[in-house]
């Protein structure tokens, strides 16, 4: 019979490893956040990148009870009072292309022009002008950038953007975004990074693949999630909530069916 591999955790009768760290070990001298980055990435964060992921944790973990993911969980949390679970699970499965997701697609985004950038020996503003201009023959979006809340500016961004060049970790992520947001002002109109593109960027920067980018978004989110589920049971009543419905169908038919 074929075993499963992995090389995340070695658990045994005696021991508990993370990647090879004693879990006893961590767990007297790791934060949460130090687990996460190494679950993920194999290795301890310095201090620098660990706040910085602290930051994209704390930026992410909930935008108010309208959002797609604490709607659907507090829905189902008015619904079915028995599972606590589902209700988080329900809030997990809005995040998508369309809610949590653009940070992946964000990252994946920055690759492509930094390879066409060196590949072509352009500069790197020429570069996000051909990418803004198909882009925008197109007529697909970009993601990482505009906000339906935040229409002229997302505040978590230059937080994070501060604490990656503070730190000395901004690199070429950071820069692609830039090079991206000042081609979009120029081409269609000034569109703000959201939060997806600047943890796309980060993370970029600290060497993740792009799939990180929802991941971690889901990780942020669970917290937040969670706390709607309580607060739904805390303070409301089963069955609370009502979506006002109006019907715009096929009206009565007279005479029934012949």
């Amino acid at each position: 019979m074929e075993t499963w591999r992995t090389a995340i955790v070695d658990a045994g009768p005696d021991h508990i490893r993370v990647r090879g760290h004693d879990v006893l070990d961590l767990m007297r001298g790791a934060t949460f956040t130090d687990l996460i980055f190494l679950l993920h990435h194999q290795r301890v964060p310095t201090a620098a990148e660990r706040r910085l992921i602290d930051a994209i944790l704390v930026g992410s973990a909930d935008h108010g009870a309208g959002a797609p993911s604490c709607a659907a969980a507090r829905l189902a949390a008015s619904g079915n009072r028995q599972s606590p679970s589902a209700a988080i699970a329900a809030g997990v499965l809005t995040i998508g292309d369309e809610h949590g997701g653009a940070g992946s697609s964000c990252m994946a985004l920055i690759a492509a022009t930094l390879e066409r950038s060196r590949r072509d020996e352009r500069a790197l503003d020429e570069t996000a002008r051909l990418v803004v201009d198909e882009a925008r023959a197109a007529k697909t979006r970009l993601p990482g950038f505009g906000h339906r809340v935040h229409a002229t500016i997302d505040p978590r961004v230059d937080v994070l953007f501060g604490l990656a060049e503070e730190s000395g970790l901004a690199g070429d992520g950071v820069r692609v975004v830039r090079a991206l947001e000042r081609a979009i002002a120029e081409r269609i109109k000034p569109l703000p990074i959201n939060i997806d593109g600047a943890l796309a960027a980060i993370l970029v920067d600290l060497g993740f693949p792009p799939l990180m980018g929802m991941l971690l978004f889901v990780i942020a989110r669970v917290a937040g999630i969670s706390a709607e589920v309580l607060e739904e049971h805390l303070r409301e009543k089963p069955m609370r909530i009502r979506i006002p419905v109006e019907y715009d169908g096929v009206p009565p038919v007279d005479g029934g069916v012949s």
